[in-house]
């Protein structure tokens, strides 16, 4: 929720290359414009999206080095990254999960990272791990749910796991990596 977004009664705004939105209390240039003010609160929930909200874009570079180390699909990281964080490096769940891949501690500590709340070892070892349950189930869908309810758990049930969190996140992640395909293609280094 941005009420209250750093104790500020202005907040500007401006659409950057690429789609990314940026927001300040103190603009910087004059591609920014007021947003939202103590008399205009900001816009309801429904008008930002998955394809519209701040940072959906930041992470690509580290995604693409990643994705090329571990062969895994780019469009596949940034969709988990989605599902899992809303592509926050600061999220951190009710069990425990860290950062932009939502790594739990010992899934972390497993694949080698000191900060899991660093962006870029985030997404190395979410990709990494990833790829381990690519080539374990061998379909994207088994490997979404492996991620999410633990390969244990796949394999116990002989498929995506009748968890409802489970159930919602593999569709989803699913939704996403579509949407990354076709609608809104991942840049390569430095494209704007």
């Amino acid at each position: 929720m941005l009420i209250g977004f750093a104790g500020a009664t202005e907040i500007y705004r401006a659409e950057l290359a690429g789609g990314t939105l940026s927001f300040t209390d103190s603009p910087s240039n004059p591609g920014f414009e007021l947003w939202i003010t103590d008399d205009h609160p900001p816009p309801p929930a429904h008008r930002v999206n998955h394809e519209t909200f701040p940072l959906i874009d930041t992470w690509d570079d580290a995604i693409l080095t990643a994705s090329a180390l571990y062969e895994v699909p780019a469009e596949l990281i940034k969709a988990v990254c989605l599902a899992e964080s809303g592509m926050n490096p600061n999220a951190k769940s009710h069990a425990g999960a860290m950062g932009l891949m939502q790594l739990m501690p010992q899934t972390a500590a497993g694949l080698g990272v000191t900060d899991p709340w660093n962006p870029e070892q985030s997404i190395d070892a979410g990709a990494r791990y990833l790829s381990k349950m690519l080539q374990r189930f061998g379909q994207v869908r088994l490997a979404l749910a492996a991620y999410n309810a633990g390969p244990g758990n796949v394999a116990k049930h002989g498929g995506v796991p009748p968890f409802e969190e489970t159930q919602k996140y593999v569709p989803r992640v699913m939704e996403y990596y579509e949407m990354f395909l076709t609608a809104r293609p991942i840049r390569l280094f430095g494209d704007e």
